[in-house]
């Protein structure tokens, strides 16, 4: 199976923008071990500037665009530098790609794209997608790592997409707000009972929010793949996605 894993702010960072340790280097042995067992793994991080936040001793995330792409700048060597090291200790090689919104809306750039990751994928390799913050700005920003990663889902006609995010999957209600409020386990049509569900961004450190992860739902049930939205702090739950078991919500392609 060819699956691809995003793995959110919330998830790999403390709310202070430090690295979450245990949890990143129980990530890294799960994927591993799934990628040992055969199937074909694309890791789709985010992090960069919320690492970089928390490396520069910045208070809280930044708003202008600069001390954005500064801070991406540094979170992202931190991050691939512990990508690479956890990873090797499996014996599983590493693969940096970092991309912008002209990198998909262009034909010959999106091509070329596919072409380098499916490459990577029969090499035996473990590609590690994230936005290019560093340059992206409003003009060619892709927005956010969910959209991306239902993006790259599509490119290379993978089976699964797992978002990893601080929040468990769909709920009826906002679950921080109503505790009345109930998990939805299955997705089979993405209406707009649906889409009125969508909240927004529920970390300080990300990005992206319930509606984010609806639009790549979309994009991921229109070309055959299916998408699990789950909680990124029980990194063995990916054995039980990849079983087809009861995690989070599926959204059925």
């Amino acid at each position: 199976m060819r699956i691809v894993v995003k793995i959110g702010t919330s998830t790999l960072t403390h709310a202070t923008g430090h690295l979450n340790i245990r949890r990143v280097a129980s990530l890294c042995q799960v994927i591993s071990d799934i990628k040992n067992a055969g199937h074909e793994v694309i890791l789709v991080s985010s992090g960069a500037i919320g690492m970089g936040v928390g490396k520069l001793g910045l208070r809280q995330r930044p708003k202008d665009i600069p001390t954005k792409q500064a801070a991406a700048a540094v979170g992202q060597c931190e991050l691939m530098y512990t990508y690479d090291k956890l990873f090797s200790d499996y014996h599983h090689t590493v693969a940096q790609l970092l991309i912008t919104g002209e990198d998909v809306a262009s034909e010959t750039r999106h091509r070329n794209f596919s072409n380098t990751l499916n490459r990577l994928l029969e090499l035996g390799a473990l590609p590690i997608i994230n936005e290019n913050d560093t340059v992206a700005t409003e003009e060619i920003v892709i927005g956010d790592n969910d959209t991306l990663a239902a993006i790259v889902a599509k490119s290379v006609n993978a089976q699964l997409l797992v978002l990893l995010s601080d929040i468990d999957g769909l709920y009826t209600a906002d679950p921080r707000k109503n505790q009345q409020a109930k998990l939805i386990p299955t997705v089979t049509c993405l209406d707009d009972s649906i889409k009125a569900l969508a909240g927004v961004s529920g970390s300080d450190q990300g990005t992206g929010g319930m509606i984010t992860k609806l639009q790549a739902a979309e994009i991921c049930m229109g070309c055959g793949c299916d998408m699990v939205i789950a909680n990124g702090n029980e990194p063995n739950n990916l054995y039980t996605i990849m079983d087809g078991g009861a995690v989070g919500t599926r959204f059925k392609a």
